[in-house]
């Protein structure tokens, strides 16, 4: 009955909205870190009958059709993970009782959406959780009404409203092209056309356009770096964690591998897609000093990693891929947490006015690091084997020069996470920060809990190699 993933955060929704309203303000958060635990706990029991009843009186009643595979159950996982590091991150940015019941609505919106994206199997289903996955997002990025945030929602709608049109035409000229919208049908009907008919190539050509926008890739990214830094500090590591990732990244891996299928074309457009956003997103962080917007574009040098996987076209490329957006939601929303603990304890975001609080904030400086060190794809860190994965598939497949830039790219992705680590963490502390104080638990234990997970994926990496990570190449094989 996985289709409780959506229902259950529905009527959470109405029990939080209901009188007594001072009650359910109260037990809010602790609904939500039940059904983020459960939602987790469950991935690893995927031959359980929770995950086999995938339709049923709900099903049948509001024909809702899902699909369950190795990718639902690990972006379930990812879902469930940042959500969860989400939940205790506001505790520390969203201020009384009721705009965090507030938030917590907007968050158990996005949650369905985001559910509802990684379970749907046909195309429109996919387009309307994605529609509600952004719609929550755009609220939450102007959550705090300030100027930046209502002018970084404002980007983010108009680009996404773009993407919808995009999305939307290319869903009507594949139900003209194959009179369904179900994945399997449209890729069964897809395989017969001719792969040079005009309305098939506009209509692949659109849906991937919509999707780059929706993953904030260059040079589809105008909103991304000004949604990410002025959002609120727990919106960000929402947004740069996981949202772009199943709104965009995921969506795009689920549509070329269960519909539209590979083609020496879209390959080409994926590969090019992918290494001009590696490059230009690390030089573009170099550049940058306030640490949001520095992380804002170096999430779109990652992506570019993922797509690069992707677009190599083969089963390794795809557990690659699949095993980097797991890594980036990890990495990325823990340094995300970082910065919103510096940001808490010392009121600054510019990296240039810092210096040496590691000394002050020991957890946050040596979560940092690893973060970065994972992210740069430095041994024996997570980061480091998914990478390596992608670089394989592309060298495997003949796509060396792919596979070169991908490696170069990592010296430059060192670069600028050491120059964070230097003007944040080292050198000398100014008399400015001798008062900093460690951040509050609510910002320790995310991040603690990230370390591990980089730690020990990174460490036992090889273990899970045959038993689990290798299974992901087979995304349709449940």
């Amino acid at each position: 009955m996985c289709l409780a993933l959506i229902l259950i955060p529905f009527f959470s929704i109405i029990i939080l909205n209901l009188p007594p309203r001072e009650v359910n303000k109260r037990i809010a958060f602790g609904l939500v870190l039940i059904l983020t635990l459960g939602q987790m706990f469950l991935v690893f029991f995927p031959g359980c009958n929770f995950w086999k009843m995938n339709s049923g009186v709900f099903g049948s009643m509001l024909k809702i059709d899902l699909l369950v595979d190795n990718l639902t159950l690990i972006m379930l996982f990812c879902i469930g993970l940042i959500v969860l590091v989400t939940l205790f991150t506001s505790r520390q940015f969203i201020g009384p009782i009721e705009k965090q019941r507030n938030f917590i609505n907007l968050l158990l919106v996005v949650l369905i959406g985001m559910n509802g994206t990684v379970l749907a199997r046909d195309i429109f289903s996919l387009y309307v959780f994605l529609e509600i996955t952004a719609v929550a997002s755009f609220i939450l990025i102007s959550f705090d009404k300030e100027l930046l945030g209502l002018e970084g929602a404002f980007k983010y709608l108009l680009l996404s409203a773009i993407a919808t049109i995009l999305m939307l035409s290319s869903i009507a000229l594949l139900l003209i092209l194959t009179g369904s919208t179900g994945f399997s049908e449209v890729q069964a009907v897809l395989k017969t056309l001719n792969p040079n008919n005009p309305l098939l190539i506009l209509a692949v050509g659109l849906f991937l356009a919509a999707l780059f926008i929706k993953s904030g890739l260059i040079p589809f990214h105008g909103w991304l770096p000004d949604a990410y830094s002025s959002a609120p500090a727990s919106v960000s590591v929402l947004l740069a964690g996981i949202v772009t990732k199943v709104a965009g990244v995921y969506a795009l891996i689920r549509i070329m591998v269960s519909v539209l299928g590979f083609s020496p074309a879209s390959q080409a457009v994926l590969l090019l897609i992918g290494a001009v956003s590696i490059v230009l997103g690390a030089l573009l962080s170099l550049t940058q000093s306030d640490f949001k917007r520095m992380l804002a574009y170096s999430s779109i040098s990652q992506v570019g990693y993922i797509i690069l996987g992707l677009g190599s076209g083969t089963a390794l490329g795809i557990v690659g891929a699949v095993f980097h957006i797991f890594n980036h939601c990890v990495f990325k929303s823990l340094l995300f947490i970082n910065s919103a603990a510096i940001e808490k304890q010392t009121g600054i975001r510019d990296m240039d006015k810092l210096s040496g609080l590691a000394q002050k904030m020991p957890v946050t400086g040596l979560s940092s690091l690893l973060a970065s060190l994972s992210a740069a794809g430095i041994p024996p860190l997570a980061g480091f084997w998914s990478k390596l994965i992608i670089i394989i598939a592309l060298w495997s497949a003949g796509y060396y020069t792919y596979a070169v830039i991908g490696i170069l790219a990592g010296i430059l992705t060192l670069a600028y996470f050491l120059s964070l680590q230097r003007r944040v963490f080292f050198g000398k502390l100014t008399r400015e920060f001798i008062n900093v104080k460690e951040a509050s638990f609510s910002l320790v234990f995310p991040m603690v809990l990230l370390s591990v997970i980089i730690i020990g994926v990174g460490v036992f990496t090889p273990v899970l190699l045959d038993k689990f990570i290798l299974g992901l190449g087979n995304i349709l094989g449940g």
